[in-house]
Parts: structure tokens; sequence; C-alpha cells
């Protein structure tokens, strides 16, 4: 799950508290919330039923279970979540069989936070067969620790995946950035008293308390992460 952890230095920069940047992946990272909802199409076609449009904006990050078990429920097709949920990967991971999309600024920031040592955490509402797929093209070395959603008890929204996180990067939640591109990641975040910046992919976000919301990755960069997190807690 895990590869070293470096040692933490909480003065990262003058006046600044931040001791690590967590990021959500489909969507915010890479382009593929898109991808998932055409798999979940071609996956329901196959099973006699057309999913409509508005159900997109329901399963966006969500996790598998929750997303499946809304779709099964919505089109009353007759089959197993367990069942449904390993054909949505498989069609997923068939669908980015090669290099995976990333979103502009993705690369950039990834390349900034490990030139500067800034520990970084992949969190995922997606099962650990598809977060390592998709490594593959973000750069495993990139982060010092990921946790996919099939790895904790209560995934996103529930705050467990970034309080996992900060545990196993030896950080505190409120000392933490991060960066999400739905309502359902940012409440878990905001859940774990992380500082949360929203990059809305499919549905808005409304700024909030705690809350910096951008257009796109491009806005963000490590000084400005930095000003977020100023006050030693």
């Amino acid at each position: 799950m895990t590869s070293s952890i470096p040692a933490v230095d909480t003065r990262t920069a003058e006046g600044s508290a931040l001791q690590a940047v967590l990021l959500d992946m489909d969507g915010t990272l890479v382009d593929t919330e898109g991808i998932w909802w055409d798999a979940e199409v071609a996956i329901f076609a196959e099973l006699g039923h057309a999913l409509a449009e508005e159900y997109r904006q329901v399963v966006v990050g969500g996790p598998m279970s929750r997303s499946a078990q809304f779709l099964i429920e919505a089109t009353g097709a007759e089959i197993a979540l367990a069942e449904l949920t390993g054909l949505l990967n498989s069609r997923f991971t068939e669908l980015i069989d090669g290099s995976v999309p990333m979103l502009p600024g993705a690369r950039r920031l990834l390349t900034e936070l490990a030139a500067q040592s800034i520990p970084t955490a992949l969190v995922s509402a997606s099962h650990r067969r598809v977060m390592d797929r998709v490594l593959r093209s973000l750069g495993p070395e990139h982060f010092a620790l990921t946790v996919a959603g099939d790895e904790v008890e209560r995934t996103k929204p529930h705050p467990d995946p970034y309080l996992f996180a900060a545990t196993g990067l030896a950080v505190e939640p409120g000392r933490c950035v991060v960066i999400e591109d739905t309502d359902t990641g940012v409440r878990a975040a905001e859940a774990a008293g992380c500082r949360v910046v929203a990059v809305p992919s499919v549905v808005p976000i409304e700024p909030a308390a705690g809350r910096t919301v951008v257009g796109s990755l491009e806005e963000v960069d490590l000084s400005f992460l930095r000003t977020l997190v100023t006050t030693m807690h």
C-alpha cells in the first residue's frame, strides 16, 4: 500500500505550517470521470438499460459500491452489486489501456511537490486494481502513500481515507491541503479537518470557509498551497 515514507519537516517554508498535500485521483489529476461514465453506460447497455444523463451527477466522485448500487436501483437491472463492480472495474481498465490523460497542471504540480520534498499522498475512492493501473501514468514515485477506496472500511464522503493518509504520513490533518474535484471528496476532506482546494470537474462546488475553489490545477502551485496553512496548530 505504501512506499517509503519520508521524514516530515514541518518548517516547509517561512510562516507556513503545511505538512503534506493529499490528492484525489479521478477528475483531479487524471481526466477519467468521463471514462468512468462511458464504462457505466456501456455495461448497462449490455444489461438492456439506458442510463439517464442526470444519473451522472449522482455517481461522479462517489465510491464504486455507492455508485453501482444507485445505478442498480435506478434502472432495476437484475445484477448483484459485486458482479457489477467487477464488470465496471474491468471495463474501465480496458478503456484506459495505454496512458491515462493527465489534467492541465497536474504533471507540473506533482513534479514541484516532489522536487521540494513535500510529503504527498494519493487518496481515491477507486479500487486498488484501478488505482495501480492509473499510477503507471501518474508515476508512483510521486507519492509516499496511496490509499484506495477498497482499503478503508468507510470511503468518501466519510473522513476515513484522509485521516488514514494523514496518519500514514505522520502529519496533522489540519496542516494538510487536500485537492479534490467533487462534493463527495470535499466533504470527506473537510470532515477530516483538512484545508481544501476544489477543482470542480462535472458538478460545480461553491467556496466556503477553509475551502478554496479554482478553475484548474494550472492555478495551483506550492507557494499557493503554503498560504492556505499559515498558522501552527
